[in-house]
């Protein structure tokens, strides 16, 4: 059986414990707890300390923060990007992040039981970068199943 990992990056515009930042900060657990309870959700990389993967680096900014789970489907993983309370703060991620240049959402399946590390998943994103979409890295618009983030993409 496949399941599906995710991995996705963003640039703090600001430091933790900045205050533009706090609402950002503040939550993080809040949203991060919601999704290892909702239906579908397998794992997530998090640092013990801070139940979060803030610590974590994809690369040698300090700035950039990831976010890699797997998921039974996608459709379990949707669901909790664009119906649950993470849409709001998905909508005001503008507030917190520097708009990407390149491409900083990446899926790709992997065989149950399988916990990806950061290494793997810059390695699917970076061949997304370059090569574009594939059986071995791709995005929601590779997915037929995403009908949600189809819609919100229109909204």
């Amino acid at each position: 059986m496949m399941h599906l990992a995710e991995l996705n990056i963003a640039k703090l515009r600001f430091t933790e414990g900045d205050l533009r930042a706090a609402e950002f900060f503040e939550n993080l657990a809040r949203v991060n707890g919601l999704a290892e309870r909702m239906s579908g959700f397998v794992w997530r990389l998090k640092d013990e300390g801070s139940d979060n993967a803030t610590s974590f680096r994809i690369n040698d900014d300090p700035m950039v923060i990831s976010n890699l789970s797997v998921w039974e489907n996608v459709e379990s993983l949707e669901k909790f990007v664009f119906q649950t309370v993470h849409t709001g703060f998905y909508r005001k991620r503008e507030a917190w992040f520097e708009k990407p240049a390149a491409p900083h959402f990446v899926m790709w399946w992997v065989e149950e039981g399988h916990r990806p590390d950061l290494k793997e998943a810059a390695e699917r994103l970076a061949h997304l970068v370059e090569h574009g979409p594939s059986d071995f890295a791709f995005d929601w618009a590779q997915v037929p199943a995403a009908q949600l983030w189809r819609e919100a993409r229109c909204a």
